[in-house]
C-alpha cells in the first residue's frame, strides 16, 4: 500500500526558479468567460498517448493539441511533445501509438515538456473526447512533475455528441463511431495530435449543431454534457 500511494503522490518536484516562474504565470492567467461565444474564442482540443490504461500505475507518453479559434481549426496552432521516460513502454504498447523505443527514451524532459504545454494552453478551456481517462493522466503528470493540481475546465465530447444526437446515443460510444458517421477522415489513429485533429474536426460539428439549437457557448455545452451524463447514468 506504501509502495502504491508514493508512486501515485510521489515527492514534491524541485523546479529550478525559470521554470517556477513559468508556472506561477500560468496560475496568474484570468479565467476563461465561460459565457463567450465558441465563434468568439480560443478553445484546445487534446489527446495523449500512454504507456496503458491503468490509471493508478501507466504514465504519460505524449500529448498532442489542436486549436479552434473562433470556431475554425487553427493547423498552425497546434502542440506535440513525446514526454521523456525513464524505461520505453512494452512492444505491444509501441507498436499501438507508433512512438519507439529510442523516441521515448530521447523525448522532453517531462518538465519542460508540461510547462510548454502550459505555455501552449494559455487559459484556454479543454475540449477532449472521453475526458476522464486524458484529465486523470494529465493531472497526474502535473503533480509528479511539476508538485501543483492542475484544475483546468473541460468539455467531454463523448457526453456532448449523444446530447446533441439523441437517436445516434445508443448506437455510437466510441470516437471511432462518431468520425466515421460525419466522415471525418483519420491519418494515423492512436497518434495524440492525429487524434486531437479528428477530435477538433468532431467539435466543429458539435459546435454548428449545437448553435442551430441556441447553445452558443461553453456555458451551454457543458450543461448540455451534464445533462447528458445524468441521462447515461439513469438510462
Amino acid at each position: 500500500m506504501l509502495a502504491r500511494l508514493t508512486r501515485w503522490f510521489g515527492s514534491k518536484p524541485q523546479l529550478t526558479p525559470e521554470q517556477q516562474l513559468r508556472l506561477a504565470a500560468w496560475q496568474a492567467l484570468p479565467h476563461a468567460l465561460p459565457d463567450e461565444p465558441v465563434a468568439a474564442t480560443r478553445c484546445v482540443v487534446v489527446d495523449v498517448e500512454t504507456t496503458g490504461l491503468n490509471l493508478m500505475q501507466d504514465r504519460l507518453i505524449s500529448i498532442g493539441a489542436v486549436a479552434m479559434v473562433n470556431g475554425k481549426i487553427a493547423l498552425g496552432d497546434s502542440f506535440y511533445a513525446v514526454l521523456q521516460q525513464q524505461s520505453a513502454s512494452e512492444k505491444g504498447n509501441i507498436l499501438l501509438h507508433g512512438i519507439g523505443a529510442t523516441a521515448q527514451l530521447e523525448g522532453v524532459p517531462p518538465v519542460e515538456a508540461l510547462l510548454a504545454f502550459l505555455d501552449y494552453l494559455g487559459n484556454s478551456p479543454l475540449v477532449a473526447f472521453h475526458v476522464a481517462f486524458d484529465e486523470t493522466m494529465i493531472k497526474r503528470a502535473f503533480r509528479n512533475y511539476l508538485g501543483f493540481s492542475f484544475k483546468h475546465p473541460w468539455l467531454d465530447l463523448a457526453y456532448v455528441m449523444p446530447g446533441l444526437n439523441p437517436p445516434l446515443a445508443q448506437k455510437y460510444r466510441a470516437l471511432d463511431d462518431w468520425i466515421g458517421h460525419f466522415g471525418i477522415s483519420i491519418d494515423t489513429r492512436h497518434n495524440a495530435l492525429a487524434d486531437a485533429l479528428a477530435t477538433a474536426q468532431l467539435f466543429q460539428v458539435a459546435h454548428a449543431q449545437a448553435c442551430q439549437k441556441n447553445i452558443t457557448n461553453m456555458a451551454g455545452l457543458r450543461d448540455l454534457e451534464k445533462a447528458q451524463r445524468w441521462v447515461s447514468r439513469v438510462s
